[in-house]
């Protein structure tokens, strides 16, 4: 059964795009915590906790749909359904597919925030996800972050400036 297991967790789609996405959205975020100099043990253990607990879950949850068959494709949009091209979706593969909007969300917020080009992308990926969700960071959440990388990017120079001054005297 183990073996079985291991066999759908590898060849599921679903999963290995959650998988992908979790990396993704690590590297962006160790990018943008070292970016805004906000790197600290625990915020990355909390994110690390959220992940982690995301793929055991999807593992469990595969336990499940290999054990009692549920099509869970009628709580998925047609927009979706169309895109995927599949005709059941088990309890995984379902909340796969919530844990990949969720980090596509984080990813695309961590990759504006890094200063990467991505501010279309993000407002057509946000008008998508706001017709199925209310849950998204707002325009003002990410307007404060970016008010804070500015502030520590001034205080950075004016430090810079400082030092530069001392030497010289």
């Amino acid at each position: 059964m183990l073996g079985k297991l291991i066999e759908l967790f590898m060849h599921n789609k679903i999963i290995q795009l959650v998988v992908a996405a979790v990396i993704f959205d690590t590297i962006f975020g160790v990018i943008r915590a070292a970016r805004e100099r906000k790197f600290n043990s625990c915020f990355g253990i909390d994110g690390a906790i959220r992940k982690i607990s995301m793929i055991v879950s999807l593992c469990g949850l595969l336990i499940v749909d290999y054990l009692v068959k549920i099509n869970l494709i009628g709580f998925v949009p047609e927009q979706v359904r169309t895109w995927i091209g599949v005709e059941t979706i088990g309890a995984a593969e379902f909340f796969g597919l919530l844990y990949i909007a969720y980090e596509i969300v984080s990813i695309l917020k961590n990759m504006y925030l890094c200063g990467l080009p991505v501010k279309r992308v993000w407002s057509v990926v946000r008008n998508f996800l706001s017709n199925y969700t209310d849950e998204l960071p707002d325009a003002d959440e990410i307007a404060e972050e970016q008010n804070d990388v500015l502030t520590m990017q001034q205080k950075a120079e004016s430090t810079r400036e400082k030092v530069i001054a001392d030497e010289h005297v």
